[in-house]
């Protein structure tokens, strides 16, 4: 059995990450430092950080779980009370900090932006017209392939 982190974990980590370094997150921008921690862990450790499948929505990948848990904050900062959570491993934190460092000075709507000039997410939204609902899976294998080819490794 794959050992996983949990998806709530992950967006506990981001939120006091984020507050820590002085920024609030939206749900919009909570999701794609999701998205990029999942593409780039495929692309560097051969593996996925969680096994929740992102889909392709409007505005962008999407891990469902998590948007549903902060779905009442809608474009506002979150400002649930989390905490860093204690069940992550060090080099998980590492890779995370990582993530905050290179993706976490842009805005929602920049992040949103690049997901939607990707391949991962554009296969996955198909012939879909921009404004269509979707639950299309984003395949992980796609993410893994698009993120290893950007890094070149």
């Amino acid at each position: 059995m794959e050992n996983f982190v949990a998806p709530s974990s992950v967006s506990d980590y981001f939120l006091a990450e984020s507050r820590e370094r002085g920024e609030v997150l939206t749900n919009l921008k909570l999701q794609k430092l999701l998205y990029y921690a999942q593409a780039w862990h495929l692309a560097l450790h051969d593996k996925p950080l969680f096994d929740e499948e992102f889909q392709a929505w409007v505005h962008g990948p999407v891990l469902p779980s998590q948007y549903g848990r902060f779905r009442q904050f809608q474009w506002k900062p979150i400002t649930s009370d989390v905490n860093r959570p204690a069940d992550l491993k060090d080099e998980t934190e590492r890779f995370l900090s990582e993530i905050v460092d290179v993706f976490g000075s842009e805005t929602a709507v920049s992040l949103e932006l690049m997901t939607h000039r990707e391949r991962p997410w554009l296969d996955a939204r198909g012939s879909l017209p921009p404004d269509a609902q979707s639950t299309n899976v984003i395949p992980k294998t796609s993410m893994q392939e698009f993120y290893r080819a950007l890094g070149a490794y």
